[in-house]
């Protein structure tokens, strides 16, 4: 960790090249930052105007839902993000660049209410984000997730949320009122409860003393919270899931659930950079152990066993999940959404959603 060329406040510390690119450019600069909840001056935010905002998913893995995602990129810097390789597709880069150049898609309240008040539209759950963070630091700046919220409000539609950042609680008055009518469901994703791993493994996101805040206010507010405790990464966190638990339920999540660590495309060169520079006494067990998951591969596309993986350390996740669900009361509310409310032409056909 004495590393001099270690980029202090950022994920990745390496540009992976881009699989469509032709050309490779390579530039590094040392940079830190004081406060990861402020966006950097070396960040670079772009403006794109898509035509179509929703992203209808139909996997096994999530549920018939739709997914929307206002940003792509983000400043939060998980190393683990299964998201990266995404940003191949703008031209840019699974590293740095989807730190550093954030794609903002200014009219995206627009798009979604022009597209939930189509008579074609089928009503099931949406989806904030599933790709990057709708709570990342630009959107302090930005604010498009609020306004995303309020024409949720307006249609009384339904929505899953998922973020790691504290600024969620800004929307706090957004948020009740939908829980009102069980519109709301939250998931914040906790992947340590150790601020030094949590520091190193996402170093732009709020610090576990203000993750746990969160649970608290979402809860007291008659909020549904779920813990994502995602990824689970083979000796760096899988120990922690009983206090995890146990952490999270004092504090009045009403369940967790999980994944397992995969390193689809160039996912797998950042991390191993990653894992050498900050664990390197146990990067070997970590990188074999996350290929005992997968088959003998980081990347793992298999759908029903890349969320999970597949073998003996993971039967004894799985198992260590169960048991603390069961001893901390985390496997008892059942939350189901209430679509009778919908501003809108259709009413949904058996539309839930697993939505985590």
């Amino acid at each position: 960790m004495e590393n001099q060329e270690y980029i202090k406040g950022r994920g990745a510390q390496i540009n992976s090249h881009n699989k469509f690119s032709k050309h490779q450019i390579v530039q590094e600069f040392i940079e830190g930052i004081d406060e990861p909840q402020v966006v950097s001056p070396l960040t670079e935010i772009l403006y794109e105007h898509p035509k179509k905002i929703l992203n209808e998913v139909k996997s096994k893995d999530i549920g018939d839902v739709y997914s929307l995602n206002p940003y792509q990129g983000c400043e939060h810097g998980c190393i683990y993000c299964y998201a990266r390789p995404t940003h191949e597709y703008w031209g840019y880069s699974a590293g740095l660049d989807f730190e550093k150049k954030i794609i903002v898609k200014e009219n995206a309240a627009e798009l979604l209410e022009k597209e939930i008040t189509a008579k074609n539209y089928q009503l099931k759950p949406l989806m904030f984000a599933g790709n990057t963070d709708i709570y990342q630091p630009v959107e302090r700046k930005i604010g498009i997730t609020r306004k995303l919220l309020e024409v949720m409000l307006k249609h009384k539609h339904p929505v899953g949320m998922i973020t790691k950042n504290s600024l969620i609680l800004r929307d706090l008055d957004i948020l009740s009122e939908m829980a009102k009518y069980n519109l709301l469901h939250v998931s914040l994703s906790i992947t340590s409860l150790d601020e030094k791993v949590r520091s190193l493994l996402e170093p732009r996101t709020a610090s576990v003393k203000s993750k746990l805040k969160v649970i608290e206010t979402l809860s007291n507010h008659n909020i549904p919270v779920n813990i994502m405790m995602a990824p689970i990464i083979p000796a760096i966190n899988v120990s922690e899931i009983p206090k995890m638990a146990e952490t999270v339920a004092s504090y009045g999540a009403k369940s967790i659930h999980y994944t397992v660590v995969r390193l689809n495309g160039s996912l797998g060169l950042l991390f191993e950079d990653w894992i050498h520079k900050n664990f390197p006494d146990r990067a070997t067990k970590v990188l074999n152990q996350i290929k005992e998951l997968h088959g003998g591969q980081l990347n793992d596309s298999r759908t029903g066993i890349r969320m999970r993986g597949e073998g003996n350390l993971s039967k004894l996740i799985a198992d260590m999940f169960r048991i603390s669900r069961e001893k901390y009361g985390l496997n008892k509310d059942k939350f189901s959404y209430d679509f009778s409310h919908f501003v809108g032409y259709q009413k949904p056909i058996d539309p839930q959603g697993k939505l985590f």
